[in-house]
């Protein structure tokens, strides 16, 4: 059963990384470098393997709820201010 969580889990990130790829080949409005692709790939993949590692290793349902919620925000605010600069730091895209 672990396995195969996972395997999706690689699945939908790679999955996801997909998107940005096929919507270039058909508008110029998104246009992603090779470090676009990399920089996300780290965070979804990291994302997937730390949500992962609490569901093996936390044994309580409400703990496990809290830490995934509390990483899967941490990716939103990243990502959100590597796209827009929401906080103004020298990471943002704008």
């Amino acid at each position: 059963m672990e396995n195969k969580r996972l395997i999706g889990i690689m699945l939908a990130a790679g999955l996801l990384l997909l998107m940005p790829l096929i919507a270039m080949q058909f508008t110029p409005e998104v246009n992603w470098s090779l470090a676009d692709f990399t920089v996300a790939g780290v965070l979804l993949f990291g994302t997937g393997f730390l949500c992962e590692l609490v569901l093996r290793k936390v044994s309580k349902v409400p703990y496990r709820i809290v830490l995934c919620g509390a990483i899967l925000l941490i990716l939103m605010l990243i990502w959100i201010e590597l796209a827009v600069g929401i906080f103004g730091t020298p990471f943002a895209g704008s």
